[in-house]
C-alpha cells in the first residue's frame, strides 16, 4: 500500500514536471504587468497604444485606470499594435472594478480585425459591424454582474441591434468592489473555446475557432454613477508545442463556423467531443499547468517585492550609517571644544593661584619691612 502510494505521488510530479515542460510561452512583445509593473517608464506601453474619450487614462507603475471613480461617462481603450497571427492562444487578463453603490460601467476585451480601427473606445453597447470577438463585462442580467461572449462576422450593427440576444456564451460573476483582482482567462485549442473566471469555467464551444491576424484590445466605459475599472496584467501565451516543427492544421474560415446557442449550460463544457478520455487527461494537466503557473507569478511577484524591499533597506542602512558617521564627527568636535575649555580652566587655575602668591608675598613684605622700621626705632631710642 505504500509503495502504491509512493508510485501514485510519483507519477503525479511526473506529470506536474511534463507539464511544465509543456508550459506556455509569453507573448512578450503583446504582453504587460506579469511582474506586477506595466512598464519601465509610466510614459508608454511596449506595444500598446493607449487612449481615451472625455478623458486620459492615467498609467501608474502596476496598473491602468481606464475610467476614473470620480467623474462619470468616460472611456478608455488600450490596443496592441500588431496583429497577432497564432492560431492557439492563452490570455490572462486580470482587472479590479470599484465604484459606489448603484454605480456601472463595462470592460470589453477584444480580439477583432483592426480593432483600433472599428471599435476604437467603443463598448459592445455601441460598437458598430465588427469582425472578430468581443468578451464582455457589465451589470447585465441584474444579478450582480456577468461575463458575456460575443461573435461577429461583420454584418451584424452591435449599435442598432439587440445585444442581449447576441452572446454565445455566458456566466453570473460579481466583480464590483472585490477587494482584489480579478482573473479572466480566455483559451483557444485546436479542438475548443473556453472562458474561465477566478480559474472556474464559465462558458466553453467547440463550434468556434478565431482565425489568426486580429488585433487584441481592452476597453471600458463608467455611466453617470461611474465604476473605476483598473487594468492590472494582459498576458498572451502560446503552447511551445506550436512552435515551429509541431503538427500543422488547416484553419476554419470564421464566416462558416456554426455560432453556438446561447441557452447552453454556461458551467458545463460540451459533451460527445471525440477523445472524451484524452480530453479528461488533457484538462487535468492543463489545470496542474496553469496551477504551476499561477505558482511561479507569485513566486516572480514575491521576488521583486522581496528586491524592491532589500534595495530600500539596503538605502535606510546607508542613510542610517551616514547619519552615524556625522554624529560622530560631531562628537568629535565636541570632545575637542572641552578639551580646550579643560585646558582654558586649567590656565585660569594656575594663574589665580599664582596671582594669591603674589599677593601674600607683598602682603609679608609690607610685614617685614613693618617690623624693620619698628626694630630701627626702638634701637635708636634706647642707644639716646
Amino acid at each position: 500500500m505504500v509503495r502504491s502510494w509512493g508510485i501514485t505521488n510519483f507519477l503525479i510530479l511526473v506529470s506536474a514536471f511534463s507539464s511544465v515542460a509543456q508550459a506556455d510561452s509569453i507573448v512578450e512583445k503583446a504582453s504587460f504587468g506579469q511582474n506586477g509593473r506595466i512598464s519601465r517608464d509610466k510614459n508608454s506601453i511596449p506595444g500598446w497604444l493607449l487612449s481615451g474619450t472625455g478623458h486620459t487614462p492615467q498609467q501608474m507603475s502596476d496598473r491602468i485606470i481606464l475610467t476614473p471613480p470620480h467623474s462619470g461617462n468616460k472611456r478608455g481603450s488600450l490596443w496592441a499594435e500588431q496583429p497577432f497571427d497564432g492560431s492557439e492562444w492563452s490570455v490572462d487578463f486580470e482587472f479590479r472594478s470599484n465604484g459606489e453603490e448603484g454605480g456601472s460601467g463595462n470592460l470589453q476585451l477584444w480580439y477583432v480585425k483592426d480593432g483600433l480601427a472599428k471599435v476604437s473606445t467603443s463598448s459592445i453597447y455601441t460598437v458598430g459591424p465588427f469582425d472578430g470577438f468581443a468578451l464582455a463585462i457589465d451589470m447585465h442580467g441584474g444579478r450582480g454582474g456577468s461575463v458575456r461572449g460575443f461573435l461577429n462576422d461583420g454584418t451584424t450593427n452591435y449599435n442598432s441591434a439587440n445585444v442581449d440576444s447576441l452572446a454565445f456564451g455566458h456566466c453570473d460573476y460579481s466583480y464590483r468592489n472585490l477587494g482584489r483582482l480579478s482573473l479572466i482567462q480566455v483559451k483557444q485549442t485546436r479542438s475548443n473555446f473556453e472562458v474561465l473566471v477566478d480559474r472556474k469555467p464559465c462558458f466553453s464551444t467547440n463550434k468556434v475557432f478565431l482565425p489568426p491576424g486580429n488585433l487584441f484590445g481592452i476597453t471600458a466605459a463608467s455611466a453617470e454613477n461611474p465604476d473605476s475599472f483598473e487594468i492590472f496584467q494582459f498576458a498572451l501565451s502560446v503552447p511551445d508545442a506550436a512552435a515551429p516543427g509541431g503538427q500543422s492544421y488547416q484553419h476554419r474560415p470564421y464566416g462558416n463556423q456554426q455560432i453556438p446557442s446561447s441557452r447552453q449550460n454556461p458551467h458545463q463544457n460540451e459533451q460527445g467531443a471525440p477523445n472524451a478520455g484524452a480530453s479528461g487527461v488533457d484538462n487535468r494537466l492543463n489545470d496542474l499547468q496553469n496551477r504551476l503557473q499561477v505558482l511561479m507569478g507569485i513566486t516572480e511577484r514575491l521576488m521583486s517585492e522581496m528586491q524592491s524591499l532589500s534595495s530600500k533597506v539596503d538605502e535606510r542602512h546607508q542613510d542610517t550609517l551616514q547619519k552615524l558617521a556625522l554624529n560622530r564627527d560631531q562628537a568629535g568636535q565636541t570632545e575637542q571644544r572641552m578639551l580646550r575649555i579643560e585646558n582654558m580652566l586649567q590656565s585660569m587655575q594656575r594663574e589665580m593661584k599664582n596671582s594669591e602668591l603674589q599677593k601674600q608675598l607683598s602682603k609679608l613684605q609690607d610685614s617685614l619691612k613693618s617690623s624693620h622700621s619698628g626694630v630701627i626705632e626702638y634701637l635708636q631710642s634706647t642707644s639716646q
